[in-house]
């Protein structure tokens, strides 16, 4: 147990760690002014403009098959359903609680919006000991929670703003942000390569692989799909490229953050953090996977627990997207209370998502 126990802290650590690391290196880069002040806003600006949009599309391009998404509705549709009852919930906590309207939005996205796209796939993959459903469930969800959180970031971070004559933002304004907005862009941008992708005529291929690495005898039949025209293997250049700008993009928006980062702001905002974290890291995993377990005990409507929980621990305890700040920032928000929330989620989940996977372990989940 002691043993289970100390491997699950190491997990979440390993986890987390890197993206707390990132921002402390930041940090140390502002401190010793190796680069000049307006450096770090012009790299949230790139990153929000340029890196997280084409590593969104590159994300959602590489999800095997739209009809993975049709297969697994029941589990899409509860995590829509979850991720929209917290988005109310919070936006009425914001509503009655927080008198800033700068704050209130980022308060809002930092109740919903966890860090799916970044560590999402990698967290349900270490959680998953192997085994590649969990992998695949987890880029399904991504396909549709991370267009979801976007466009619901976008209405969090415009529907408490003034504009410059004091008149409130139209349903027309915030309809032309979303359209506009680099990451809804290349959100969109990938579903529509990856439908096109679909459309293009394909074959299977029937796959042989070992069940059991001890056992040589263990074979496992399976098919594959194989399309005519990639990006990959037909414009492999460009995929590359792609890749490389996708790879940039979350440790640059962390190093960017640990660069903008203020101790000091912390003692001002501590009550608005609190808030956050609290949310984020215990409320909204409670909201999601509490009745997941229960619906799913009784009824086993969702499938395989080992499936369905990794992505959904996932999805639902990870810290607040590191996009918030970057988006907070170009949308007029407090993005110094946002990028204080990016850092004190991660640094809490780490302690967080280590007690989610030692109660489900204790629950017989794992």
């Amino acid at each position: 147990m002691i043993l289970g126990a100390l491997s699950d802290l190491e997990f979440t650590c390993n986890a987390v760690l890197p993206i707390i690391l990132l921002i402390v290196i930041g940090y140390f880069l502002k401190r010793i002014h190796l680069l000049p002040d307006g450096f770090w806003k012009m790299a949230n600006r790139l990153c929000f403009r340029v890196a997280l949009p084409v590593m969104l599309f590159f994300n959602i391009y590489n999800v095997s098959s739209i009809k993975d998404i049709a297969e697994q509705w029941k589990i899409v549709l509860y995590a829509v359903i979850i991720i929209l009852l917290v988005f109310g919930l919070g936006l009425l906590g914001v509503i009655l609680f927080c008198r800033d309207s700068r704050q209130k939005g980022v308060i809002l996205q930092c109740v919903f919006r966890s860090n799916f796209a970044i560590i999402g796939v990698s967290l349900a993959e270490s959680l998953a000991n192997g085994s590649t459903e969990p992998v695949a469930l987890a880029a399904v969800i991504s396909a549709i929670s991370i267009p979801l959180f976007n466009v619901l970031a976008i209405l969090s971070l415009s529907i408490f703003i003034k504009n410059e004559d004091g008149s409130s933002v139209s349903a027309k304004e915030i309809l032309k942000k979303i359209v506009t907005n680099p990451l809804i862009i290349g959100v969109f941008s990938g579903i529509v390569v990856l439908a096109i992708r679909q459309l293009i005529p394909s074959s299977t291929e029937i796959v042989y692989s070992l069940s059991d690495s001890s056992d040589p005898t263990s074979i496992v039949e399976s098919t594959k799909t194989v399309y005519k025209f990639t990006i990959k293997d037909n414009l492999p250049f460009i995929y590359t490229t792609l890749q490389w700008i996708k790879n940039i993009a979350s440790p640059l928006a962390l190093i960017a953050l640990g660069g903008d980062f203020v101790f000091s702001a912390v003692s001002r905002l501590k009550w608005q953090i609190i808030a956050g974290v609290v949310a984020r890291t215990i409320m909204v995993p409670l909201i999601g996977l509490i009745p997941l377990y229960f619906i799913n005990k009784q009824t086993g409507w969702f499938g395989d627990n080992i499936i369905i929980y990794p992505a959904l621990i996932a999805l639902f305890g990870t810290p607040v997207a590191v996009s918030s700040a970057p988006m907070a920032a170009e949308m007029g928000n407090d993005d110094e209370l946002a990028g204080q929330l990016v850092v004190w989620t991660s640094i809490i989940s780490a302690f967080t998502l280590f007690i989610i996977v030692l109660v489900c372990r204790g629950v017989g989940i794992f």
